[in-house]
């Protein structure tokens, strides 16, 4: 009897001990931080910001580090797996540097397997892309005219598009359907073309302008004009105070696009860019226009489709692209999905031998373990983001960006990434429009991330005492437009610290 009332009184001192430690009311942090004496300030103000209803009921995993040495000083569910929407791009763009090296250049060829005589090629052409996600109008131009300059004014034959130097998926593992007809989710060819300078290959500008009377459809064209693309133009002129509202879908699995909405009398012009439906195709087409407006023949009507250089073929010209240095500035500042994904399969054919997701990816993770990054905590599906079943977690995340630090190429690397509140769209990139006026602006160099729910951003931050903290914050599961400004609230709280280090 005596040993069962000890223990009922052990029970009862037990639960009195749980329930002063439990906390009630307002939802606390379900893990501890990490951090010294020193930073107890940034903690509080941190464990703070993550009380915001937006992030509540969310899954919010934080990471903070200093430069200097790695040392983390904050961690929340920091060892917690999120999905990181286009902070994957770190991944990507630092296995890319490494493996592929920031010089390193795309190349588009055309080769024959004909002869020249008296100014007329008697045999095909063949343009082979090998991933150059930059080919525009100006390089068709280019290739057009050095043709010309080599005495070819007319072609008695065919232009084939050899497209082998990748695989022929065309489309990431976990892309959701619905964003296959944006931009966004562009198909991926070896073989490809880009409408300007923002370089979203696989894609093609739609414009819209008001007509002169309301009640007429808009005026829309293409961007480079082309008849591979057909457009249905469901568009209204309406009065100017009328809402300017237009969108553009591509039918799936067509090159279809249907332009719907209204735009005001004297609105000035939309411009919406749509993916293509088989890039290969066409690219073809518009190096055939390309041709023909050198003032280049053909004898009859060429066949435009897919073909593979024959061995014995002879090169006639060549261009490279851009070092990759300079394609990151595209990349990071505007989180192009397309260079993600090229750039995974380009691992996969420079490192892998095979242009395809599969190998690319292995490559990816080869690389990012080679680095001290914890791959067995990630699941890598795609170079992008774009997939919901990536999982990283944020104390990896600021890893990374801590040994990029030690690289040759993290110069290259740094430049690319958005900078806070810098208006100039390929300085400030996703981050030209947060965080002005604050601690933060010009300080924060981070890269963002966007999906449905999931919201991110994860970079380097100029705190008050000009030390640099290496920091990433992911929210997943969230349902509020304006969680981003939580993240910001954070970016500040650590670009105003003054920290005492000893």
């Amino acid at each position: 009897m005596k040993r069962k009332g000890l223990v009922n009184s052990l029970v009862v001192l037990l639960l009195i001990v749980l329930l002063a430690i439990i906390p009630f009311g307002k939802k606390q942090l379900e893990h501890p931080v990490i951090a010294s004496n020193n930073d107890a300030e940034l903690v509080g103000e941190i464990n703070k910001l993550l009380t915001d209803p937006r992030v509540q009921g969310a899954t919010t995993s934080v990471s903070i580090r200093q430069a200097s040495n790695g040392e983390v000083i904050y961690s929340e569910l920091g060892d917690t797996r999120v999905h990181p929407a286009s902070v994957m791009k770190l991944f990507t763009g630092t296995a890319a540097l490494e493996t592929l090296g920031q010089d390193y250049r795309f190349q588009t060829e055309v080769y024959t397997d004909g002869k020249i005589k008296k100014g007329v090629l008697h045999g095909n052409l063949y343009l082979r892309g090998k991933g150059d996600p930059t080919v525009t109008n100006t390089v068709l131009t280019a290739l057009a005219s050095d043709l010309k300059g080599q005495g070819i004014h007319a072609i008695n034959g065919n232009v084939y598009g050899d497209d082998t130097w990748y695989d022929d998926v065309r489309l990431s593992q976990d892309l959701n359907w619905s964003d296959e007809p944006y931009y966004t989710g562009s198909q991926v060819s070896a073989l490809t073309f880009a409408p300007n300078g923002d370089y979203d290959a696989g894609t093609v500008i739609v414009e819209v302008n008001p007509e002169r009377k309301a009640g007429k459809p808009g005026i829309v064209r293409m961007v480079p004009e082309n008849n591979y693309m057909k457009i249905i133009n469901k568009t209204e002129t309406v009065a100017k105070k009328g809402d300017k509202n237009i969108a553009v879908e591509r039918l799936h699995g067509s090159n279809t696009l249907v332009v719907s909405g209204t735009i005001p009398l004297t609105s000035k012009k939309t411009r919406t860019w749509a993916s293509v439906w088989e890039p290969t195709d066409y690219t073809i087409r518009l190096f055939v226009n390309a041709l023909q407006n050198q003032k280049i023949t053909f004898a009859s009507e060429p066949e435009m489709e897919r073909g593979i250089v024959p061995k014995d073929a002879t090169q006639l010209v060549m261009k490279q692209s851009m070092p990759l240095k300079d394609l990151f500035i595209p990349f990071m500042k505007l989180s192009n999905n397309g260079h993600g994904e090229v750039l995974v399969k380009e691992m996969g054919k420079a490192i892998g031998g095979t242009g395809s997701w599969d190998k690319g990816l292995a490559v990816m993770e080869g690389t990012l373990a080679d680095f001290g990054v914890d791959t067995k905590t990630m699941l890598l599906r795609d170079g992008s983001g774009m997939s919901h079943k990536n999982l990283v977690t944020t104390n990896e995340v600021t890893k990374l960006l801590y040994i990029a630090q030690t690289k040759s190429w993290y110069p290259a690397f740094l430049d690319s990434l958005p900078v806070a509140g810098a208006d100039e769209r390929f300085i400030g990139g996703t981050l030209r429009k947060r965080m002005k006026g604050t601690a933060a602006e010009g300080n924060v160099l981070a890269k963002t991330g966007t999906l449905n729910g999931v919201t991110a951003l994860s970079g380097y931050v100029t705190t008050k005492s000009n030390e640099t903290l290496i920091f990433s914050v992911i929210v997943n599961n969230h349902l509020n437009d304006t969680t981003y400004e939580v993240l910001d609230q954070i970016a500040i709280a650590l670009a105003n610290y003054n920290p005492v280090r000893q």
